[in-house]
């Protein structure tokens, strides 16, 4: 989970995610829309059995009072909450497993923010059976050949390795974000993403009011998104001064014309086929 503002319950609840299903919450700054729903959260986690480990990722500013809080409201939980410092000024890989990276991405906001940066590892090639088959390879050198490996058969011949394998799916990427101004740099840590999220506060005729507040305008998002070569770019963080965001929308599209608005409640396909 990214962020955990009010009625988060509420949205797990209506999208059927089992509150079990929620390893590690990455908070991106100490702002009450992205983080006032957490501890109300980890109680309910401890109110329907949870004994799995709950991992937090936060600014190390929220640190002493995060765990504070937890001991005040949370203090029977049969369950561990550990705490992940993170510096938001850096560029920093702060979680990583077989699968994926996870790292800080240094916005600028009013206070210490950052967004974070979801990477899929590279597959490893798939292996082409029926030629594996036809050169009587056997199933202990299939590790080797998609590790690279070539094949050499009994009578010397050498089967490359290109010729035994295809490649693997392009590994997804997905950048989250979060409240920012304008930052001209920003595509350079983000670049080739599949998908990009940014923050869209204004429409342009409020951009000096998006520099003081430390926000974005849709289209300052559509920039990043079209100096960064991403493949798709949501749209969110609405100002309530518009009645529709359909402006937004259609200014991001003058300047990235695969944007789209995001709402509660939406399923968003992260694919490199779009």
């Amino acid at each position: 989970m990214v962020d955990c503002g009010e009625g988060t319950q509420i949205q797990i609840r209506r999208s059927k995610l089992h509150f079990s299903k929620i390893q590690a919450v990455f908070i991106s700054h100490l702002h009450g829309d992205h983080c006032f729903g957490l501890l109300g959260m980890i109680s309910t986690f401890g109110m329907t059995g949870r004994t799995n480990p709950l991992h937090i990722y936060a600014p190390s500013m929220f640190e002493e009072y995060f765990n504070e809080s937890v001991n005040l409201f949370c203090n029977n939980l049969d369950y561990e909450v550990v705490f992940h410092p993170i510096q938001t000024n850096k560029n920093k890989i702060v979680y990583e497993d077989r699968s994926l990276t996870i790292e800080t991405i240094p916005l600028s906001h009013r206070i210490q923010c950052c967004g974070f940066l979801f990477r899929e590892k590279p597959l490893a090639p798939h292996i082409k059976r029926d030629l594996i088959d036809f050169y009587k390879i056997p199933i202990s050198q299939i590790n080797n050949i998609k590790a690279g490996a070539s094949w050499t058969t009994d009578e010397g011949e050498v089967i490359p390795n290109e010729k035994l394998t295809f490649p693997a799916e392009k590994p997804r990427s997905y950048a989250y974000c979060s409240d920012t101004r304008y930052m001209p740099n920003l595509h350079e840590m983000i670049s080739g993403v599949t998908v990009l999220y940014h923050e869209s506060t204004y429409a342009n005729d409020s951009k000096e009011r998006a520099k003081l507040y430390y926000h974005s305008t849709s289209q300052e998002a559509a920039k990043v998104a079209k100096d960064a070569k991403v493949r798709k770019l949501l749209l969110g963080h609405y100002s309530s001064r518009y009645p529709t965001e359909e402006i937004l929308l259609d200014e991001a599209k003058s300047i990235f014309p695969n944007s789209y608005l995001t709402n509660e409640g939406m399923i968003i396909k992260v694919s490199n086929d779009d």
